[in-house]
């Protein structure tokens, strides 16, 4: 029994819905752990060929559960590290999984929600969708860097650097971010359709296609990069700074909401 997700199989296509719609889908400990443990069944399940992910409510995920870890006491290097590979590892599945991945996104995608779905193997984003990595804006960093892997190196220092939370769903096709674009609601639909497509395929062919495809990026050096950046992301959260330290501040006295404008009044329209 589950309390943060929903999951079903159809027609060999396994479906995980994050199921916190009062937070937008904000992604807790028992969410990843949930998650992790249905998607751990279905690569050992010959039943399910694709799998596909999707958020209830009104966004795919607005990210990790800040309120969550604010009420975690993380002082030390080591802290920091332990609780942030628990995050990495809970992003890398998707990419490391056996069988094809599909992430079916609407509302907000932001955080670690978007370091999801450049995990999954394939996106499709409703039209309004926002994308974006806004960690850098209050003294965080990106958890699992694949996006210089997914898009342009222009495209992923921008991204990145600005902390930009308003990447459009047209933007994010035009960056190789999503497959397709379609309209509100069709998201999930058109998810399920590619992933009937992958279940009518040859099982084996697509699983060993997707490994050597993995193994090509492994070749190149994704891991290597991938536990730098998550050694310079434990630097930067053990380190905090005065961003971080005047966001905790006004979150721990006025709401996280109060916060969020503090960040986002410093910056543009970017």
């Amino acid at each position: 029994m589950t309390e943060t997700i929903r999951t079903r199989i159809q027609d060999r296509v396994g479906i995980i819905t994050f199921d916190r719609p009062d937070v937008l889908n904000a992604m807790n400990r028992q969410l990843k752990r949930e998650a992790s443990e249905t998607i751990a069944a279905w690569s050992r399940d010959d039943g399910v060929l694709a799998i596909v992910a999707h958020g209830a409510g009104r966004a795919f995920s607005a990210g990790f559960d800040m309120k969550e870890s604010a009420t975690r006491s993380l002082t030390s290097v080591t802290d920091w590290r332990l609780a942030l590979q628990e995050s990495f590892d809970f992003i890398i599945q998707f990419w490391d999984c056996p069988k094809p991945t599909i992430a079916a996104v609407h509302g907000f995608c932001l955080g670690g929600a978007f370091e999801l779905t450049l995990a999954c193997d394939i996106a499709v984003a409703a039209r309004g969708t926002r994308f974006g990595e806004p960690e850098p804006r209050f003294g965080s960093g990106v958890i699992c860097m694949l996006l210089p892997w997914v898009t342009t190196p222009k495209f992923a220092r921008e991204i990145a650097f600005t902390g930009t939370d308003r990447i459009d769903a047209d933007r994010a096709l035009a960056m190789g971010l999503v497959n397709r674009v379609v309209e509100p609601g069709e998201e999930l639909d058109a998810a399920l359709a590619i992933a009937a497509d992958i279940a009518a395929a040859a099982p084996a062919a697509v699983q060993m296609t997707k490994r050597a495809m993995n193994r090509s990026y492994d070749a190149a050096g994704l891991r290597v990069a991938l536990a730098q950046a998550l050694d310079a992301d434990v630097m930067i959260e053990a380190s905090g700074g005065p961003e971080r330290m005047e966001f905790n501040r006004i979150r721990r006295e006025s709401g996280l909401k109060a916060a969020l404008a503090w960040r986002d009044a410093r910056f543009g329209g970017s």
